[in-house]
């Protein structure tokens, strides 16, 4: 086993951060042990869930996947930096409003694809929104609210 560490320089949710951390630290388990950003959920480790879903360089990653080393000198947004607490995006209220979540498991990545998604292309029709949204899994809500959610967010609510 080696004990081999890395020094990182990067900006978390808009935050700088500096220090070392073991070099094969995966970028999800560095969020959420080295920073204390929990928000970020490990679901399936092989990156096929999108639960660990989060923005590298502007860029949707699995964080699963990811080596923390991989993010040095870059900017990383999980879902505690969509908004803060008394000023939620519009997505994460539509979440709300419209049942797009359950459990709670697969949310922070599904609202990081789904912000992405509509910054991206404001207006998706279902088939658009689907189409992005196909890498994100979830066992909970048969996806109609999730779908539901950004269609209210773009203005297409039915």
């Amino acid at each position: 086993m080696s004990d081999a560490t890395v020094t990182l320089s990067l900006h978390i949710n808009g935050e700088p951060w500096q220090g070392e951390v073991p070099a094969n630290r995966l970028l999800v388990d560095f969020l959420r042990y080295d920073v204390g950003l929990t928000g970020t959920k490990e679901g399936c480790s092989v990156g096929v869930c999108g639960a660990c879903t989060v923005r590298l360089d502007g860029r949707l990653v699995s964080s699963c996947l990811t080596l923390a080393a991989m993010a040095n000198g870059a900017q990383v947004v999980t879902v505690e930096g969509l908004a803060g607490r008394e000023d939620l995006k519009p997505i994460q209220r539509a979440f709300i409003d419209h049942g797009g979540f359950q459990c709670g498991m697969c949310t922070p990545g599904q609202l990081m694809a789904a912000q992405t998604l509509l910054e991206h292309n404001p207006h998706p029709d279902e088939a658009a929104i689907k189409g992005w949204m196909m890498s994100n899994l979830c066992r909970c809500t048969g996806y109609y609210g999730i779908v539901r959610s950004i269609q209210a967010v773009a203005g297409d609510a039915p």
